[in-house]
């Protein structure tokens, strides 16, 4: 029998063509992604003059082994000591008058034994609306998590990337939530929001106050 009668009303449903709705599902999800990368290749361009970091412990004291270095003899310690680590990763940001103040930071947590954490400072004189210099901390903490990433996968520790972004709708901010949670998730990364992002909401907060 004919799919489709001409002339009259039929009960015979049309074929559902799978293969057309799946490629035109990938094709809109493609052209969002290709979306979200060029926003944040234009915030990265505008946030970082510098090719790379410099880092720091709470203390004060300087980093200068290479980030990726410090990062494996710290995993390497803390083996030795018998403790398991998880890792959080998140930037915050302040405007103070016409500079705009970041801070990203990478939170080590011990399993039921506290943490510590390696800091990142940049100042930026670009100025930027709120939901712009929000993506502005993401993309800080996409490329910092992207760099570790191999690293932690090594040694098989759990990374997560944490935003200063509200969940609820009455909050400025809620405007990037969105694009950043689709910009991290896509990168394969686990994703916190406020109230749950603590390595952004608290500790680079406190960084940069």
């Amino acid at each position: 029998m004919p799919y489709h009668l001409v002339g009259r009303q039929t009960n015979i449903k049309q074929p559902v063509d799978n293969e057309h709705i799946v490629n035109k599902k990938i094709t809109a999800d493609v052209a969002i992604a290709q979306k979200l990368s060029l926003i944040f290749i234009d915030l990265n361009l505008m946030v970082s003059k510098k090719s790379y970091m410099t880092w720091k412990k709470f203390s004060g004291e300087v980093l200068h082994a290479p980030i990726l270095a410090e990062v494996e003899q710290i995993i390497e310690k803390e083996y030795q000591l018998g403790n398991r680590l998880k890792v959080c990763i998140g930037t915050d940001s302040q405007v103070k008058g016409k500079v705009i103040d970041f801070a990203t930071v990478i939170v080590f947590l011990r399993e039921k034994k506290g943490g510590f954490m390696f800091i990142s400072q940049e100042r930026c004189t670009q100025k930027m609306g709120i939901k712009q210099r929000m993506l502005a901390e993401v993309q800080k903490s996409i490329d910092c998590a992207y760099a570790l990433c191999p690293l932690l996968d090594l040694y098989q520790i759990g990374l997560e990337v944490h935003a200063d972004i509200n969940t609820s709708p009455n909050f400025k901010s809620n405007a990037a939530l969105r694009e950043a949670m689709g910009y991290i998730l896509g990168m394969g990364f686990v994703f916190k929001a406020k109230p749950e992002a603590f390595a952004s909401s608290y500790c680079a907060n406190k960084m940069v106050q």
